[in-house]
Protein backbone atom coordinates (compact mmCIF):
# COMPACT_ATOMS: atom_id res chain seq x y z
CA UNK A 1 0.00 0.00 0.00
CA UNK A 2 1.48 3.37 -1.06
CA UNK A 3 2.09 5.37 2.48
CA UNK A 4 0.07 8.12 3.00
CA UNK A 5 1.68 11.76 2.91
CA UNK A 6 1.57 15.59 4.04
CA UNK A 7 2.18 18.62 2.83
CA UNK A 8 4.36 21.68 5.41
CA UNK A 9 4.84 24.61 3.17
CA UNK A 10 8.10 25.84 4.93
CA UNK A 11 9.31 29.30 4.79
CA UNK A 12 12.20 29.10 7.32
CA UNK A 13 10.10 30.75 10.00
CA UNK A 14 9.42 29.79 13.41
CA UNK A 15 5.81 29.03 12.69
CA UNK A 16 6.44 26.87 9.77
CA UNK A 17 8.10 24.78 12.15
CA UNK A 18 4.71 24.68 14.57
CA UNK A 19 3.76 23.36 11.70
CA UNK A 20 5.52 20.65 10.87
CA UNK A 21 5.63 19.74 14.96
CA UNK A 22 1.75 19.28 14.14
CA UNK A 23 2.15 17.20 10.84
CA UNK A 24 4.60 15.18 12.79
CA UNK A 25 2.07 14.29 15.30
CA UNK A 26 -0.63 13.89 13.03
CA UNK A 27 1.73 11.36 10.52
CA UNK A 28 3.18 9.50 13.42
CA UNK A 29 0.25 7.12 13.89
CA UNK A 30 -0.65 7.02 10.04
CA UNK A 31 3.06 6.20 9.35
CA UNK A 32 2.73 9.16 6.37
CA UNK A 33 5.75 10.92 4.71
CA UNK A 34 6.06 14.75 5.13
CA UNK A 35 6.98 16.48 2.53
CA UNK A 36 8.22 19.61 3.24
CA UNK A 37 7.68 21.99 0.76
CA UNK A 38 9.73 25.82 0.03
CA UNK A 39 8.40 27.83 -3.01
CA UNK A 40 11.02 30.16 -4.60
CA UNK A 41 10.33 33.22 -7.17
CA UNK A 42 13.71 32.44 -9.33
CA UNK A 43 15.87 28.95 -10.09
CA UNK A 44 18.96 30.63 -8.91
CA UNK A 45 17.49 30.52 -5.20
CA UNK A 46 16.73 26.51 -5.58
CA UNK A 47 20.15 25.24 -4.36
CA UNK A 48 20.15 27.71 -1.26
CA UNK A 49 16.38 26.39 0.01
CA UNK A 50 17.32 22.51 -0.69
CA UNK A 51 20.71 22.78 1.60
CA UNK A 52 18.51 24.82 4.39
CA UNK A 53 15.49 22.42 3.98
CA UNK A 54 18.38 19.42 4.52
CA UNK A 55 19.59 21.06 7.07
CA UNK A 56 16.64 21.59 8.99
CA UNK A 57 15.65 17.82 8.38
CA UNK A 58 18.91 16.64 9.97
CA UNK A 59 18.24 18.04 13.06
CA UNK A 60 14.98 16.29 13.66
CA UNK A 61 14.90 12.97 15.38
CA UNK A 62 11.52 12.12 14.39
CA UNK A 63 9.89 8.37 13.70
CA UNK A 64 8.89 10.26 10.49
CA UNK A 65 10.22 10.35 6.94
CA UNK A 66 10.76 13.97 6.26
CA UNK A 67 11.79 14.66 2.56
CA UNK A 68 13.00 18.65 1.31
CA UNK A 69 11.25 19.67 -1.75
CA UNK A 70 11.87 23.15 -3.36
CA UNK A 71 9.85 24.39 -5.86
CA UNK A 72 9.57 27.66 -8.50
CA UNK A 73 6.89 29.52 -8.61
CA UNK A 74 4.02 31.13 -5.92
CA UNK A 75 2.57 30.04 -2.80
CA UNK A 76 -0.84 30.88 -4.13
CA UNK A 77 -0.97 27.99 -6.90
CA UNK A 78 2.25 25.62 -6.51
CA UNK A 79 1.21 24.31 -3.16
CA UNK A 80 -1.91 23.34 -4.10
CA UNK A 81 -0.03 22.08 -7.31
CA UNK A 82 2.48 20.41 -5.28
CA UNK A 83 -0.24 18.12 -2.74
CA UNK A 84 -2.09 17.00 -5.84
CA UNK A 85 0.24 15.95 -7.41
CA UNK A 86 1.94 13.76 -4.38
CA UNK A 87 -1.67 12.91 -3.38
CA UNK A 88 -1.34 14.35 0.23
CA UNK A 89 -4.12 14.04 2.26
CA UNK A 90 -3.46 17.10 4.31
CA UNK A 91 -1.23 20.21 4.26
CA UNK A 92 -0.16 21.69 7.65
CA UNK A 93 0.58 25.42 6.91
CA UNK A 94 1.66 28.38 9.73
CA UNK A 95 0.05 31.92 9.36
CA UNK A 96 1.75 34.95 11.16
CA UNK A 97 1.91 38.38 10.76
CA UNK A 98 4.04 40.96 8.75
CA UNK A 99 7.17 38.58 7.87
CA UNK A 100 7.75 35.31 6.09
CA UNK A 101 6.72 34.68 2.80
CA UNK A 102 4.69 37.52 0.93
CA UNK A 103 3.06 38.13 4.14
CA UNK A 104 1.19 35.06 4.77
CA UNK A 105 -1.50 36.25 6.73
CA UNK A 106 -4.74 35.30 7.42
CA UNK A 107 -6.33 36.69 4.59
CA UNK A 108 -3.36 35.43 1.90
CA UNK A 109 -3.50 32.15 3.66
CA UNK A 110 -7.33 31.77 2.35
CA UNK A 111 -6.18 32.43 -1.13
CA UNK A 112 -3.51 29.48 -1.15
CA UNK A 113 -5.95 27.72 0.50
CA UNK A 114 -8.77 28.43 -2.15
CA UNK A 115 -6.16 26.94 -4.91
CA UNK A 116 -6.16 23.70 -3.53
CA UNK A 117 -7.82 20.66 -3.30
CA UNK A 118 -6.71 19.19 -0.54
CA UNK A 119 -7.49 20.39 3.14
CA UNK A 120 -5.75 22.20 5.23
CA UNK A 121 -4.68 22.59 8.75
CA UNK A 122 -3.88 26.03 9.64
CA UNK A 123 -1.56 26.89 12.67
CA UNK A 124 -0.40 29.65 14.56
CA UNK A 125 2.01 29.70 17.15
CA UNK A 126 0.39 26.71 19.08
CA UNK A 127 2.09 23.69 19.45
CA UNK A 128 0.75 20.17 19.36
CA UNK A 129 -0.21 18.05 22.75
CA UNK A 130 1.38 15.12 23.13
CA UNK A 131 -1.89 13.14 22.89
CA UNK A 132 -2.95 15.25 19.79
CA UNK A 133 -6.25 16.60 18.93
CA UNK A 134 -8.19 15.83 22.14
CA UNK A 135 -11.29 17.60 21.16
CA UNK A 136 -12.54 18.75 17.90
CA UNK A 137 -14.97 21.65 17.39
CA UNK A 138 -16.91 21.26 14.05
CA UNK A 139 -19.40 24.06 13.30
CA UNK A 140 -22.00 23.43 11.15
CA UNK A 141 -24.42 25.94 9.15
CA UNK A 142 -27.05 25.37 6.84
CA UNK A 143 -25.08 25.01 4.11
CA UNK A 144 -25.21 22.24 2.83
CA UNK A 145 -21.59 22.05 2.18
CA UNK A 146 -20.08 21.96 5.66
CA UNK A 147 -21.40 18.41 5.80
CA UNK A 148 -18.18 17.49 3.63
CA UNK A 149 -15.94 18.02 6.02
CA UNK A 150 -17.32 14.85 8.35
CA UNK A 151 -14.97 12.28 6.80
CA UNK A 152 -12.17 14.30 7.49
CA UNK A 153 -12.59 14.96 10.86
CA UNK A 154 -14.12 11.46 11.34
CA UNK A 155 -10.60 10.45 10.63
CA UNK A 156 -8.74 12.60 12.20
CA UNK A 157 -10.80 12.09 15.78
CA UNK A 158 -10.56 7.98 15.24
CA UNK A 159 -6.34 8.58 15.30
CA UNK A 160 -6.36 10.47 18.13
CA UNK A 161 -9.67 9.03 20.23
CA UNK A 162 -10.57 12.81 19.85
CA UNK A 163 -14.15 13.77 21.06
CA UNK A 164 -16.14 16.13 18.47
CA UNK A 165 -18.04 19.10 19.49
CA UNK A 166 -20.97 20.13 16.97
CA UNK A 167 -22.02 23.56 17.42
CA UNK A 168 -24.64 24.87 15.31
CA UNK A 169 -26.60 28.22 15.16
CA UNK A 170 -29.62 28.96 16.33
CA UNK A 171 -32.83 29.84 13.96
CA UNK A 172 -36.22 31.50 14.80
CA UNK A 173 -37.41 29.79 11.53
CA UNK A 174 -39.21 26.68 11.90
CA UNK A 175 -38.10 25.21 9.05
CA UNK A 176 -34.96 26.65 9.24
CA UNK A 177 -34.75 25.46 13.10
CA UNK A 178 -36.18 22.08 12.11
CA UNK A 179 -32.73 22.24 9.48
CA UNK A 180 -30.77 22.54 11.85
CA UNK A 181 -31.53 20.00 14.62
CA UNK A 182 -31.87 17.64 11.58
CA UNK A 183 -27.92 18.70 11.19
CA UNK A 184 -27.35 17.61 14.76
CA UNK A 185 -29.02 14.48 13.90
CA UNK A 186 -27.01 13.76 11.05
CA UNK A 187 -23.60 14.86 12.81
CA UNK A 188 -24.33 12.55 15.77
CA UNK A 189 -25.18 10.15 13.59
CA UNK A 190 -22.05 9.97 11.38
CA UNK A 191 -19.99 10.44 14.42
CA UNK A 192 -21.74 7.68 16.63
CA UNK A 193 -21.26 4.58 13.79
CA UNK A 194 -17.58 5.87 13.86
CA UNK A 195 -17.78 5.29 17.95
CA UNK A 196 -16.52 8.81 18.20
CA UNK A 197 -17.91 10.74 21.14
CA UNK A 198 -20.24 13.60 20.05
CA UNK A 199 -21.81 16.62 22.35
CA UNK A 200 -24.18 19.14 20.31
CA UNK A 201 -24.45 22.99 21.28
CA UNK A 202 -26.73 25.50 19.84
CA UNK A 203 -26.02 29.18 19.92
CA UNK A 204 -27.04 32.34 18.83
CA UNK A 205 -26.72 33.01 15.40
CA UNK A 206 -25.84 36.00 15.51
CA UNK A 207 -21.60 36.18 15.71
CA UNK A 208 -21.56 32.85 15.17
CA UNK A 209 -18.11 32.80 14.20
CA UNK A 210 -17.25 34.32 17.96
CA UNK A 211 -18.96 31.55 19.29
CA UNK A 212 -17.40 29.11 17.77
CA UNK A 213 -14.13 30.15 18.87
CA UNK A 214 -15.30 31.23 22.53
CA UNK A 215 -16.60 27.95 22.76
CA UNK A 216 -13.71 26.06 21.42
CA UNK A 217 -11.84 28.23 24.16
CA UNK A 218 -14.17 26.76 27.16
CA UNK A 219 -13.42 22.98 26.00
CA UNK A 220 -9.96 23.38 25.31
CA UNK A 221 -9.97 22.28 22.36
CA UNK A 222 -7.52 21.63 19.95
CA UNK A 223 -8.69 22.11 16.53
CA UNK A 224 -11.77 23.56 14.58
CA UNK A 225 -13.15 22.34 11.48
CA UNK A 226 -14.53 25.18 9.08
CA UNK A 227 -15.47 25.25 5.50
CA UNK A 228 -13.85 27.75 3.03
CA UNK A 229 -17.12 28.34 1.46
CA UNK A 230 -15.44 31.66 0.40
CA UNK A 231 -18.90 32.97 -0.73
CA UNK A 232 -22.15 34.73 0.94
CA UNK A 233 -24.86 32.05 1.39
CA UNK A 234 -28.74 33.21 2.29
CA UNK A 235 -28.22 30.05 4.67
CA UNK A 236 -24.70 30.05 5.01
CA UNK A 237 -23.55 31.93 8.73
CA UNK A 238 -19.54 31.47 7.82
CA UNK A 239 -18.19 33.71 5.17
CA UNK A 240 -14.81 34.41 4.09
CA UNK A 241 -14.67 37.03 6.67
CA UNK A 242 -15.66 34.44 9.53
CA UNK A 243 -13.61 32.24 8.21
CA UNK A 244 -10.27 34.48 8.15
CA UNK A 245 -11.31 35.37 11.76
CA UNK A 246 -11.73 30.99 12.76
CA UNK A 247 -8.16 30.73 11.06
CA UNK A 248 -6.22 33.79 12.56
CA UNK A 249 -8.21 33.12 16.15
CA UNK A 250 -7.21 35.41 19.30
CA UNK A 251 -6.81 31.66 21.04
CA UNK A 252 -4.36 30.55 18.35
CA UNK A 253 -6.33 26.80 18.09
CA UNK A 254 -5.58 25.64 14.65
CA UNK A 255 -7.93 25.27 12.03
CA UNK A 256 -8.82 22.71 9.82
CA UNK A 257 -10.01 23.78 6.15
CA UNK A 258 -11.58 22.19 3.12
CA UNK A 259 -12.62 23.08 -0.25
CA UNK A 260 -15.86 22.58 -0.60
CA UNK A 261 -16.66 20.25 -4.11
CA UNK A 262 -19.48 21.42 -5.71
CA UNK A 263 -22.60 19.22 -5.37
CA UNK A 264 -21.12 16.81 -2.70
CA UNK A 265 -23.26 16.56 0.33
CA UNK A 266 -20.53 14.55 1.85
CA UNK A 267 -16.81 13.84 1.26
CA UNK A 268 -15.12 10.39 1.12
CA UNK A 269 -11.62 10.99 2.24
CA UNK A 270 -9.93 7.62 4.10
CA UNK A 271 -6.63 7.99 5.41
CA UNK A 272 -6.98 4.26 4.97
CA UNK A 273 -7.34 4.07 1.53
Amino acid sequence: MKPKNFIVPHDFTEVANVALEHAIATAKPLGADIYLLHVVSKNKDISSAETKLKELIAKRSDDVRLVASVRVGNIFEDIGDFAAEHHAELIFMGTHGTHGWQHLTGMNALKVITHSTTPFVVVQEKTPKETGYDDIVVPLDLNKETKQKLAIVANIATYFKSKVHVITPEESDEFLNHQVKANIQFAKKYFSERDIEVTATIVSSGGFDKAVVKHAVSIDADLIAIMNLNKNNVLGVLTASHEEYIITNDAQIPALIVNPIEGLNTLAVDFNG
